[in-house]
């Protein structure tokens, strides 16, 4: 069954509800001057409620203050959001894979070719690739789609035991489709579930979990 993501979270209120929707993992955003930034010091607090596996989001970051702070949260998964480079994504997951926390690397491909590009320069170094929206604007969150049947053409390229996540523009009425589409092991969403940047709305993230289990399991929420 296909995992969801809520990203951006901001507030306890709004990982309990993930929760109890369902949700496997919460994402919060530790990049500097993003509209869902949080402090590093407040994650506890935004997890207080629920038992969701912690997913911190970082963009260029030092890999030192990402392992040092992936440690002290504590986060189950750090997601590297920037241009990390292949070196550097896979010396810190040898280095956070020896406390049992695992590295995700989004890339953002706007074409197949690109997509093989990408997942051929990261595949072998990370845990898990986050298939994202590319945008001008900013590196994730923008609500951006990528193109879904062009990736899927290449999706058995990618080795089997690397955990396929799937973000950018998703929402209650198309998730189901981009399940169809490229199978992914876990699907993350951000913006489509909010009332505002950060604000989630309880309403979008019910519907949007009844899609997801009425796609992958045929039961109901």
């Amino acid at each position: 069954m296909t995992v969801m993501k809520f990203c951006g979270l901001t507030r306890s209120v709004d990982a309990r509800v993930a929760e109890e929707a369902g949700a496997g993992y919460g994402g919060v955003i530790l990049a500097p001057g993003g509209l869902r930034t949080v402090d590093p010091g407040t994650v506890t607090e935004i997890f207080s409620a629920s038992a969701l596996r912690r997913v911190g989001v970082f963009v260029n970051e030092p890999p030192a203050r990402v392992a040092a702070l992936a440690r002290e949260i504590p986060l189950n998964v750090v997601q590297l959001h920037g241009e990390e480079s292949p070196a550097e994504v896979a010396a810190l997951r040898r280095e956070l894979g020896r406390h049992g926390i695992a590295v995700w690397k989004a890339i953002r491909p706007r074409s197949g070719k690109e997509f093989l590009t990408e997942s051929n320069r990261y595949a072998g170094s990370v845990d898990g690739l986050v298939m994202d929206g590319w945008s001008p604007r900013a590196h994730g969150g923008t609500g951006a789609t990528f193109p879904w049947h062009e990736v899927a053409a290449h999706r058995a390229t990618l080795p089997a035991d690397l955990h396929i996540i799937v973000a950018g523009g998703l929402t209650p009425a198309n998730v189901a489709e981009v399940i169809s589409i490229l199978h992914p092991d876990v699907v993350d969403v951000s913006s489509g579930v909010e009332l505002s940047p950060g604000v989630k709305d309880p309403e979008k993230i019910r519907a949007f979990a009844l899609a997801v289990a009425e796609k992958t399991s045929g039961r109901t929420l």
